[in-house]
């Protein structure tokens, strides 16, 4: 299975518009040959360059349809019913859904890792699920991974 972006090349940088200092669109995403037998798929977004102890998380969504094959520029703010978006690391502002880049200034250069899983069944999970009780929740469903890798950094 294959996932990108045509907003950035894997292992480049995520153009401003999709970060924290622009309009903090979620980028566009698409993927490829997943598994026959794929029912539905899960996607989470996060950064383990951040100072602190867990990866930060900038976007959980899940209850993606097989049919599905692409997440649309700003799909975050606009995602179809039948998606269902988790909480992001953030605290306060907007806790549910997207968030882009934006590391601490002068930390270096930040890596974003898009997780693409394909499930093996459709799991009816309920909204605002953090990145660890998604995972503990597909755990055993996974039927292939795929993953695209943008950067960022702050002068």
């Amino acid at each position: 299975m294959q996932l990108n972006s045509s907003a950035f090349k894997n292992a480049s940088r995520i153009p401003v518009k999709h970060t924290g200092d622009g309009e903090d669109l979620s980028p566009p995403l698409a993927w490829n040959d997943a598994p026959a037998a794929t029912k539905e798929f899960a996607l989470i977004c996060d950064d383990p360059d951040a100072p602190t102890p867990q990866p930060w998380v900038h976007w959980v969504i899940y209850g993606i349809p097989v049919a599905t094959k692409e997440l649309a520029e700003g799909a975050s703010s606009k995602a179809p019913a039948a998606f269902v978006q988790g909480t992001n690391s953030w605290t306060s502002g907007k806790t549910v859904g997207y968030r882009g880049p934006a590391p601490p200034p002068g930390h270096g250069i930040h890596h974003y890792h898009f997780r693409l899983y394909a499930l093996d069944q459709a799991l009816s999970l309920p909204p605002r699920l953090d990145k660890a009780a998604l995972l503990k929740a597909i755990r055993g469903h996974i039927l292939a991974e795929a993953e695209a890798i943008g950067t960022y950094d702050r002068k």
